[in-house]
């Protein structure tokens, strides 16, 4: 049996193959269905219509995000576009139509004030349009409206509002398609939270592994919440995105098994991709002073956890040693970007066990 994924197709594919069908309709009164798009890379897959409607003045046409076997947010939801002749040499505007943002922070790829239409999907639609213009007699200047059902709710699961994203979901993708678990979109957040950061003038943000301990470094150092990124596993995204995008202060927040993966050199702290090392882990208690028993029952212990309490029976402050390293591999991963970095190690209550 094959284990192999399957790949899925993003919103901006969606509202592109919509786009295509419906201005398709308006000009020739038939809706191509399926219809087929060409993407970036030049794949040109064929899209079911999963609902359409032709006025005297309009034409829409709606497709089912099929997100493959990605566990996307978006998945199952109706993309679709409506699409209305407009003034002679006006080419292609979009429009938010329900359950799609609009943009209320500067940073974004996106002028505030406009609808969250991704500037890729902007020019797969605009390039249809144009296509089927030549192809069928129209002129190409058309308003296209862009929704999404149930968009608004859905949204409130995105990094969107706190991106400034208003409204509903962003339209995305760059190449068309959705990699399972390639985690792109969670990663391209944290580049979007970064810039919406640095536009608003923050001079420190956080990087945080969950929300516990999101709560802990907005506490500490009373942080809005446009300077909080939610890192989750990608260390190694903000680290670098900070690397050419630098801001003043960065503190890194997050749970005592998750640093001592980071303070290991792992960049990616997800439990499928990285574990913690005891082998490395009873070193580093050796190094810090660690009696031979703690020693050896720390290379035994079943979790990070469960190390760092059998240091704190000892004394030993696990914590602010695992802080230290994180913080080092944080330094080295930055390469003299001007970031200052402190580190803050949490247990899973979100008490504080470890600060560097």
């Amino acid at each position: 049996m094959s284990t192999s994924l399957r790949y899925g197709w993003t919103t901006g594919a969606c509202a592109t193959a919509g786009t295509t069908a419906a201005y398709t309709a308006l000009l020739t009164g038939e809706f191509p269905d399926p219809v087929e798009i060409t993407l970036p890379k030049g794949q040109t897959p064929a899209f079911a219509l999963a609902r359409e409607a032709l006025g005297p003045d309009f034409a829409m046409a709606g497709i089912v995000k099929d997100a493959g076997d990605d566990p996307d947010v978006t998945h199952g939801a109706l993309v679709s576009a409506t699409v209305r002749h407009a003034a002679p040499g006006t080419g292609v505007t979009f429009r938010a139509g329900p359950g799609v943002g609009t943009v209320t922070k500067a940073g974004l790829p996106l002028a505030v004030g406009e609808p969250a239409i991704n500037p890729v999907p902007r020019r797969m639609m605009t390039e249809h349009v144009l296509a089927v213009a030549a192809a069928h007699g129209g002129t190409g200047d058309v308003v296209v409206e862009i929704s999404v059902e149930h968009g608004e709710e859905l949204a409130k699961k995105t990094w969107n509002p706190r991106l400034g994203i208003l409204g509903g979901l962003s339209i995305l993708g760059t190449t068309g398609i959705v990699v399972p678990y390639s985690c792109s979109a969670w990663i391209d957040s944290i580049r979007r939270g970064i810039d919406v950061a640095r536009a608003a003038g923050r001079e420190h943000v956080a990087g945080c592994t969950g929300s516990t301990s999101e709560k802990v470094a907005a506490e500490v150092y009373g942080l809005p919440e446009d300077a909080l990124l939610d890192m989750g596993d990608f260390a190694g995204a903000v680290l670098k995105y900070l690397r050419r995008h630098p801001v003043p202060r960065l503190t890194i927040s997050g749970g005592i098994g998750k640093l001592c993966k980071l303070a290991n050199g792992h960049l990616d702290l997800h439990s499928g991709r990285s574990q913690v090392d005891f082998a490395v882990l009873s070193a580093t208690v050796r190094a810090a002073g660690g009696a031979p028993d703690l020693v050896e029952a720390v290379r035994g212990a079943n979790t990070a956890l469960e190390a760092l309490r059998l240091c704190q029976a000892e004394g030993l402050p696990l914590g602010d040693v695992i802080a230290a390293q994180s913080r080092q591999v944080a330094l080295d991963t930055l390469r003299g970007a001007p970031v200052e970095v402190d580190v803050i190690v949490i247990d899973r209550a979100g008490v504080i066990v470890g600060r560097a």
